[in-house]
């Protein structure tokens, strides 16, 4: 019989980062009725009535209002399907999205 000698393979550790945050901003404008803000906050966001007034009354007085962070994908396709509902109604209602530092 041979003797076969085995040596262990090095694990390769693969670091994963986590994904880069993104913020996704309401925008004011003096067109969109506020009761049409607060709809689409809570159908899209998930907010409760008093979560969405707060957004709606902080970016109306401050012109723009984080309104929650997601992955980059997530948060595009929020801020692009809360701004289609505005426009659907006539409204330049208009969600941005940008970068977490």
């Amino acid at each position: 019989m041979t003797d076969i000698t085995t040596k262990p393979k090095a694990k390769v550790e693969i670091k994963v980062e986590r994904p880069r945050l993104h913020k996704v901003i309401l925008i004011n404008d003096a067109y969109t009725p506020r009761e049409f803000v607060v709809t689409v906050l809570k159908a899209e966001f998930r907010m409760t009535e008093d979560q969405a007034m707060r957004v709606m009354m902080t970016a109306h007085r401050r012109g723009a209002c984080v309104v929650a962070v997601f992955t980059k994908d997530v948060a595009e396709a929020k801020a692009t399907n809360a701004t289609d509902l505005g426009r659907s109604q006539g409204y330049p209602l208009l969600f941005t999205t940008e970068p977490e530092e």
